[in-house]
């Protein structure tokens, strides 16, 4: 739930990119944060560990304005990847109210893609929370590899593995080029706002 501060009239949003490791999560990030630098007020916070897997969580304010007459700030955080870091994963998730899921398209990654949003959708459960009523936007990432040798699913069979029954927007892009990385974002703040303005007096 976003948390709402009546007194200074300010709204914070968060939103987790969750997905498997090493699937374009921080890429996201990192692409946002360049392209909107002028605009952030703050550093971006990237702690990872020596094999340079994301350990924690990438965290990125970001002004989008007024709605009836609070101010809006965008948290922008990742989860960790690798399966062992689930606690961590869970504890990202506390307080969401939006969520993009990363998926990659890497035949090679077709499990872990399934994996990811089952252990997703079973953390979500520890606050009570149910996927279908989460705003939820779907990128399909990497599709920056269709000129290479490496076999990667086509969105369509992405969109069944992932997609079939919840029904929610998806992108296919490329995170590190920023193919539908900037699509993607505006998607998941647009539905996150809209979602929350029942909340403000």
């Amino acid at each position: 739930m976003a948390f709402i501060n009546i007194m200074t009239k300010e709204v914070q949003v968060k939103i987790v990119y969750y997905g498997p490791g090493r699937g374009g999560k921080t890429s996201n990030l990192e692409y946002i944060y360049k392209k909107y630098r002028s605009n952030i007020q703050s550093e971006m916070v990237s702690l990872k560990t020596h094999d340079d897997r994301t350990l924690f969580f990438d965290f990125l304010p970001f002004d989008v304005g007024k709605i009836k007459g609070y101010d809006v700030s965008i948290q922008l955080y990742t989860v960790p990847g690798q399966v062992k870091y689930n606690a961590t994963r869970k504890l990202v998730l506390k307080g969401v109210d939006g969520i993009v899921f990363v998926a990659d398209a890497m035949e090679s990654q077709r499990q872990k893609n399934i994996d990811s949003l089952n252990q997703m959708i079973e953390n979500l459960t520890t606050y009570n929370l149910d996927i279908t009523k989460i705003p939820l936007v779907m990128q399909y990432n990497k599709y920056d590899l269709k000129d290479s040798n490496i076999p990667l699913l086509s969105p369509q069979t992405m969109q069944k593995d992932l997609n079939m029954e919840l029904r929610v927007p998806a992108f296919a892009a490329s995170a590190l080029a920023g193919g539908n990385v900037i699509a993607t974002l505006k998607k998941i703040i647009s539905l996150t706002l809209s979602s929350i303005q029942d909340q403000l007096f």
